[in-house]
């Protein structure tokens, strides 16, 4: 992907781009301390104390006279910071559905129990963003040039003007398995108990599905995945370039469809657009979609050319979260659905 700071892509181009990273694209009430009153749901961390510090992955350490406690976060960090136990006061970025439901993004929190300061692109309310007090503000990066995701660049130095230090954990051109670890390092620091049993348990079982899925891939090498998203016009499929889902999954040896680096131009790098009447240019057995809001399900695509691909005809269609949750618990699923479909597939391209 570009630099964010020279190329940017359109919000469409951004949001629609799952197949790419979901994100596409390139670059880029308020709780008290009871569970019961607020927050991102469980009990807050506990055993950290004292001056605080974490460098992070724009290699800048950031540093405070206490661990903070008073954390607003893009929803899915905010939602794996909760599967540690991490409360979280404020969050930005898809968090409910149209119909108040919590997105797919905000994981297990109770949404209900954060203050919103934001649900679509280039929404953060810097006046509830103040009101919370916030001293620590943490998202992820899916550029080199420490873009925090969903931080409106507009309003950026508003946003910052308010005082609390920031924190990115790089998603961008990496393997899955380095931001599952950064995370769980920045949730340490905020007080976690990462050598607790549920801990323990969600890695070994993401371990154990990532032994699954590379044993499927060799048995079953000739499976030909794509990665797709789809929106109104187009459809898009991702390289395996950039995302850090699709940069695992390759090296565990899934076969991938992988659009030529001249037709992801215009999608930074991510992603090839095509138009549905050519959405059968590329041939797979197994297709992976977008299931993010902002991309089209499948059970809504109505062109005749994608009922047509031989693997919606045979069923082989599965569900991708081009931006996972960075919490072991929230993605060894990712992996044993991968692996279930690969097993289970038959070649029909």
């Amino acid at each position: 992907m570009p630099n964010a700071r020279a190329t940017l892509l359109s919000r469409r181009g951004i949001l629609a781009a799952g197949g790419a990273l979901g994100l596409g694209a390139v670059l880029a009430a308020c709780g008290d301390g009871d569970a019961k009153n607020g927050g991102s749901g469980g009990k807050a961390a506990k055993g950290a104390s004292g001056p605080w510090s974490f460098k992070d992955d724009r290699g800048q350490t950031v540093k405070a006279d206490k661990v903070p406690s008073r954390i607003v976060a893009f929803v899915g960090v905010a939602a794996a910071l909760h599967d540690y136990g991490v409360r979280v006061e404020g969050v930005f970025g898809p968090t409910t559905t149209k119909g108040g439901k919590a997105d797919v993004q905000a994981g297990d929190m109770d949404v209900t129990k954060v203050t919103v300061l934001g649900n679509e692109w280039g929404q953060f309310n810097i006046e509830k963003y103040a009101s919370l007090a916030p001293d620590l503000l943490v998202s992820t990066m899916f550029d080199d040039a420490g873009t925090l995701w969903y931080v409106p660049e507009e309003s950026k130095k508003k946003i910052l003007a308010v005082g609390a230090p920031t924190v990115g954990i790089s998603v961008y051109d990496r393997q899955l398995t380095e931001p599952l670890e950064r995370m769980l390092a920045l949730a340490k620091s905020l007080g976690a108990d990462v050598t607790s049993d549920k801990v323990k348990q969600a890695r070994k079982r993401f371990e154990d599905a990532a032994a699954r899925l590379r044993a499927a891939a060799r048995a079953k090498p000739d499976i030909k995945v794509l990665a797709g998203s789809a929106s109104q016009d187009l459809f898009y499929v991702s390289g395996t370039n950039l995302s850090i889902d699709l940069e695992y999954f390759k090296a565990l040896g899934v076969n991938f469809v992988e659009p030529p680096e001249s037709a992801k131009k215009e999608g930074g790098g991510w992603f090839e657009s095509l138009s549905w009447e050519n959405a059968d240019k590329y041939a797979a057995d197994i297709i992976m979609m977008d299931n993010r809001t902002s991309a089209i399900q499948p059970v809504g695509i109505t062109q005749g050319t994608w009922k047509k691909l031989p693997a919606v005809k045979a069923g082989q269609v599965i569900a991708r979260n081009p931006e996972p949750i960075l919490s072991y618990d929230k993605c060894a699923p990712l992996l044993e659905d991968l692996a279930k479909a690969i097993e289970t597939a038959k070649k029909v391209a």
